[in-house]
C-alpha cells in the first residue's frame, strides 16, 4: 500500500480520510510525495470519475521503489528510449513535459488538404528530435498509464475512463508553449439526459479550430475511436463515436493512409473486439466541416491495450488474467525491424521481466539489437516468443 506526504501531512491510500485530503490538495494545487524512496517522488493528482487519483508524473517511472505500484520499467525497452532528451525534455520546476513535434498546428490558405500522416518512414532515426503524430499519441497513452493491465481492472475502462486518464495526462504536458488539454479534442460518451451540455462543451472547445477569416489558420488535434470509413465526393469521412458529424480526408491522402496503416486495418477488422484508435489535427472551415490534415492511427484491444499483431494479442490474452500488473511496450518512431519489449511484468518475482516476440521476418541485425538490448539491462528477467520456432512458450 502506498504511503505519500501531502503538505505537512503523512498519509496511506488505505486510510478514511484519504479521498477528503486528496481533495483539498487537488484544489490547492499540491503535490504528493511517494515514500516509496528517499527523498520521496513527486506525483500529481487526476479528477477521474468523481474520484481523485495519485498519478505519476510524466517519465518518473523508474524513480519509484520496483516495489512500488507507481515504478516504471525502463523506457529503453521501448520507442520512447531514444525520445527522451531531445523530443520529450522535463522541466525540473514543474515535472511537465515539454514536447517538440514534428507536425504543424497551423494550416496556410494554400496548403494542400490532408497530407497521409506524420508516421515515420522505416528508415531509422539514430536521434530523433521531434515526436510524430504516432509518437504522440502512444506517448499520451503511455503516460496515461493505458498501456498497464491486472485481472482486477476487468469492466472498469470503458471510452469515459480513457479519455478522463488522457486528458489528465495531456496537462502534464506543454506545446508550443501552452498546455497540451488546451488544444486535444476528445469526444465525450455521449448521454441523451446531457445532451445539451455535452453539445456546449464541444462547441466551446472546437472553437479555436474553426476558420476566422483569411491567412494562417489555427489546428487542433483530436483521438477518437473509429466507428467506420465511408465514401464521400472526391473525399473520405472518417466517423467516429460519440461524435455527430464526420471527420473529411481527401482521396489522395486516404489512399496513403490505407498504404501505411494496411496493417492496422487489417487487424481492427479481423476481431470485433478491437478498437481503432485515430489522432489527427484537424480545422473546421467557414462552412462548418471538419477536415483532417495529418492523421496516424493505433488498435487496442477489447482492454484498450495497443496491440501491434495477433501473436501480441495472444500474448496478451494470457496475461489479462492474471492478477499480476503487465505494461505494453510501444513502439513510437522505432520502425518494426528494431525489437522492443512487447509487455514487461515490472513486480518483482524475483526480478522484474521483459518479454519480447521475435517476428519470422527477423534478421541477423534484429538478434544482434535484441541481444544488446537485454544485456543492457542485466536487472530484468527476459522471456522469448520466437514466432518462426512454434508456440508461445511458457509464461514466466
Amino acid at each position: 500500500m502506498r504511503q505519500f506526504v501531502i503538505g505537512n501531512q503523512a498519509l496511506e491510500e488505505s486510510s478514511p480520510e484519504f479521498q477528503s485530503e486528496l481533495a483539498r490538495a487537488y484544489e490547492q494545487k499540491l503535490r504528493p510525495l511517494c515514500r516509496c524512496r528517499e527523498p520521496p517522488v513527486p506525483m500529481y493528482i487526476a479528477r477521474m470519475d468523481g474520484q481523485f487519483l495519485v498519478k505519476r508524473m510524466p517519465l518518473s517511472g523508474r524513480q519509484h521503489d520496483p516495489v512500488c505500484p507507481s515504478y516504471d520499467p525502463p523506457y529503453e525497452l521501448s520507442g520512447l528510449g531514444p525520445l527522451i532528451g531531445s523530443a520529450i525534455q522535463i522541466d525540473a520546476a514543474t515535472g511537465a513535459a515539454m514536447l517538440k513535434l514534428d507536425f504543424s498546428l497551423s494550416k496556410r490558405a494554400n496548403r494542400s488538404n490532408s497530407s497521409a500522416s506524420s508516421e515515420p518512414t522505416e528508415t531509422v532515426r539514430s536521434q530523433p528530435k521531434k515526436l510524430s503524430l504516432r509518437a504522440m499519441l502512444h506517448y499520451l497513452w503511455d503516460t496515461a498509464e493505458l498501456t498497464e493491465w491486472t485481472s482486477l481492472w476487468a469492466g472498469r475502462r470503458g471510452w469515459a475512463r480513457v479519455r478522463s486518464s488522457l486528458m489528465n495526462a495531456a496537462r502534464q504536458m506543454i506545446v508550443r508553449g501552452g498546455p497540451l488539454s488546451d488544444i486535444l479534442f476528445i469526444p465525450e460518451v455521449y448521454h441523451q439526459d446531457d445532451k445539451e451540455g455535452i453539445s456546449a462543451r464541444r462547441a466551446a472547445t472546437l472553437a479555436g479550430a474553426k476558420a476566422n477569416g483569411p491567412g494562417p489558420r489555427k489546428l487542433m488535434l483530436i483521438i477518437a475511436e473509429v466507428k467506420e470509413f465511408s465514401p464521400a465526393r472526391d473525399s473520405q469521412k472518417i466517423m467516429v463515436r460519440h461524435l455527430p458529424f464526420p471527420l473529411m480526408i481527401d482521396e489522395g491522402a486516404w489512399k496513403r493512409l490505407n498504404g501505411r496503416y494496411d496493417t492496422e486495418l487489417e487487424l481492427w477488422r479481423s476481431n470485433e473486439e478491437f478498437h481503432l484508435i485515430v489522432i489527427a489535427t484537424f480545422g473546421i472551415s467557414s462552412a462548418g466541416i471538419a477536415s483532417v490534415e495529418e492523421v496516424a492511427m493505433m488498435v487496442v484491444n477489447e482492454n484498450w491495450i495497443p496491440v501491434e499483431n495477433i501473436y501480441e494479442q495472444r500474448l496478451l490474452e494470457r496475461l489479462s488474467g492474471l492478477k499480476r500488473i503487465s505494461k505494453k511496450g510501444l513502439r513510437f518512431d522505432l520502425s518494426r525491424g528494431q525489437p522492443i519489449a512487447s509487455v514487461t511484468l515490472p513486480d518483482p518475482r524475483p526480478a522484474p521481466v521483459a518479454l519480447f516476440i521475435v517476428p519470422t521476418n527477423a534478421d541477423e541485425d534484429y538478434e544482434v539489437a535484441l541481444s544488446e538490448m537485454i544485456a543492457a539491462r542485466p536487472e530484468m528477467a527476459s522471456w522469448i516468443w520466437r514466432v518462426a520456432e512454434g508456440e508461445m512458450p511458457r509464461l514466466p
